[in-house]
């Protein structure tokens, strides 16, 4: 065996350095992979360093964009925008390619788990067409079988069901047996399994979103959305221990057939770009929903992942945060903001904006606990106002002024904001903005102040370490 002297280590680490760093430009070229700087030095360094593991870590996690708009297509204005404030959210979301403000009525905002509970089974029981289900955990447990067997119950009716669950959260959430769902002719889909298509760069790409979608195109078409997995702890809890606290809604109309587009195409993404099932919503389906009228109740779901050219949730809370006139509530379990938007935040606030953020004590990832310090300081010192919640707080909820909530799946880290697919529900309409911001108080009420204290040493080198490890995954 020959034997390989410090040289030939040397050679070797150059040339893979050589490699991994030619990949990485092509491949950020060639898929035009829009990186902030911390992340694409991140990267380079981590090729100088150590080539060897960084370039494998690369081709299974590096991918963040798996659509491109070419230039000849850019979006144009049919016409400037307008001076009104109330109208300034919808036409950021259309700008950024979502679809317009569509119809909805009968909004039902969830007080806790059960009324949650409750309504998601009553929208799985009175589909009569077609039912859409993305999550991204299906429990082991009994709010899992309950849901399982709700869907089996309409299989057998006659009633085109679908499940799409993410791959990582499947295993997640115990593996649960999906062999009954798909006996019962359930049209079961795992989005991008682990390690299912490594060498494309998607192993790390996990589809966020949870929504339920009843007889979209029909006349009683009805969704229901927020952040709650389909597991126990979301919604009553398990013996000795008691649920988290979370945001969840559904309503009627038109607005549903826009969820119902999303989960088309994911669904098309995770099953290998099959052929749309019979009675699949399509795009032209979404668009043909009827475009709201002055003073009816209006939304737009608001897609925001690899498969949005823009990182749009992102883009329209740094735009809210610069548009706000007297007040923005946050609410996420995890919060670890990039530059961008922290910036937003902050000179929001030094302007007299009231900016209140809301996140639990102790969530349930704790090096997201150890580097949310460094937000919160900066948050802090600008004067934000940052609550703590004394209990698991998982709902995402962003309310700006009287003119925009934004209620869905996406979290306050750059995973969410800018990895994993997530989507959000702007709602346009004051009063039901008014009963996100009564939700907002309630439990605002229970939580105490945040309390910045200057890092040690020691502390500040480990929250740049899991901040800098965080920006490769």
């Amino acid at each position: 065996m020959p034997i390989l002297t410090a040289s030939h280590w040397l050679s070797l680490h150059g040339l893979l350095t050589v490699v991994g760093l030619v990949v990485y430009v092509v491949a950020s070229h060639v898929l035009q992979q829009r990186r902030h700087p911390s992340a694409a030095i991140g990267w380079v360094l981590f090729m100088l360093l150590l080539p060897y593991a960084a370039l494998p870590l690369y081709l299974l996690f590096g991918t963040r964009k798996l659509t491109r708009t070419p230039h000849s297509s850019l979006p144009t204005r049919a016409a400037p925008p307008t001076n009104d404030d109330s109208t300034w959210p919808a036409e950021v979301a259309v700008a950024l390619g979502q679809p317009r403000p569509s119809r909805y009525r009968d909004l039902g905002v969830h007080a806790n788990g059960s009324e949650s509970l409750r309504a998601l089974l009553e929208v799985i029981n009175g589909a009569q067409h077609t039912l859409d289900l993305c999550t991204f955990m299906l429990g082991r447990d009994a709010v899992g079988n309950a849901v399982s067997a709700h869907l089996i119950a309409r299989a057998h009716a006659g009633v085109r069901v679908r499940l799409l669950l993410d791959g990582v959260g499947r295993l997640l959430g115990g593996r649960p047996d999906l062999s009954a769902l798909r006996h019962a002719g359930v049209q079961v889909g795992l989005f991008v399994p682990p390690l299912h298509s490594p060498l494309k760069g998607r192993t790390n790409l996990r589809n966020h979103r949870k929504l339920v979608v009843a007889d979209a195109g029909h006349a009683a078409e009805r969704l229901w959305c927020g952040g709650r997995n389909l597991a126990a702890e979301y919604f009553e809890g398990q013996p000795g221990r008691v649920a988290w606290r979370d945001l969840s809604f559904d309503l009627q109309g038109p607005l549903a057939r826009q969820a119902a587009d999303l989960f088309q195409r994911d669904w098309v993404f995770a099953a290998g770009d099959q052929a749309p099932a019979t009675g699949a919503s399509t795009a032209a389906d979404a668009r043909a929903a009827p475009v709201a009228s002055p003073g009816e109740p209006a939304g737009q779901v608001i897609a925001s992942g690899p498969d949005q050219p823009d990182d749009t949730v992102h883009a329209l809370l740094v735009s809210a945060a610069y548009r706000a006139c007297s007040r923005i509530a946050l609410v996420s379990p995890y919060v670890v903001l990039d530059d961008a938007l922290l910036m937003a935040l902050c000179l929001a606030a030094r302007r007299g904006v009231q900016v209140d953020l809301l996140l639990p004590a102790r969530s349930n990832h704790r090096l997201a606990d150890i580097v949310r310090n460094r937000s919160l300081r900066a948050l802090a010192g600008a004067g934000v106002h940052v609550w703590l919640a004394p209990h698991m707080l998982h709902a995402k909820l962003a309310i700006v002024d009287d003119v925009l909530a934004l209620v869905g799946t996406t979290n306050l880290d750059g995973r969410s904001l800018f990895l994993n697919y997530e989507l959000m529900v702007a709602f346009h309409e004051a009063s039901d903005i008014a009963r996100y911001s009564a939700w907002f108080n309630l439990e605002r009420a229970t939580a105490r102040p945040y309390v910045a204290q200057p890092p040690g040493l020691l502390r500040d080198l480990g929250e740049g370490l899991v901040l800098w490890i965080g920006f490769q995954l």
